[in-house]
């Protein structure tokens, strides 16, 4: 019996994004929202490396232990995803598998420069828009999503 998570559907992401929206974002809450996704991390010994950006700055960055440099390409490339789609990267490469196809195969981009794997959600601002990301790599590319969610919905009083 497999314990592996299930993945969301399509639908449950979008739901997510549309629930997950801050009032504001300020580098104090970059710095509280990382500082919880450290404490959920370390929790379950999770291998991680954990980013928040907003408008282009890094706001907040840590690597747990077992993380290693390869994670930092991977929230690059996830998060370049989510900052140009306006989405969590896990929904994009759902969207393109829902069509019967995959994000490699069929956005055109570079795939060593963007990557559509789970971990890297939008930070979205009421009445904004899309202003940053948070992400986090390390775990396979469901958990990485879930843990990004677990700790947005606990930031955010969900």
């Amino acid at each position: 019996m497999s314990t592996a998570p299930t993945a969301p559907t399509v639908a449950e992401l979008e739901e997510q994004e549309r629930r997950l929206v801050f009032r504001r974002f300020t580098n104090d809450d970059a710095w509280a929202l990382g500082s919880l996704l450290v404490e959920l991390a370390r929790e379950r010994e999770a291998p991680v490396a954990i980013d928040i950006h907003r408008a282009g700055q890094q706001l907040f960055h840590a690597a747990l232990p077992g993380s290693a440099p390869d994670n930092d390409a991977w929230i690059a490339r996830k998060r370049r995803v989510v900052e140009r789609y306006g989405s969590a990267s896990y929904l994009v490469g759902s969207r393109f598998r829902a069509k019967g196809t995959t994000f490699e195969e069929s956005s055109r981009l570079d795939p060593d420069a963007y990557a559509a794997h789970g971990g890297s959600f939008p930070v979205t601002v009421v009445g904004v828009g899309v202003v940053g990301a948070v992400t986090v790599s390390g775990l396979p590319q469901v958990e990485d999503h879930r843990l990004v969610v677990e700790a947005l919905e606990r930031f955010l009083g969900e």
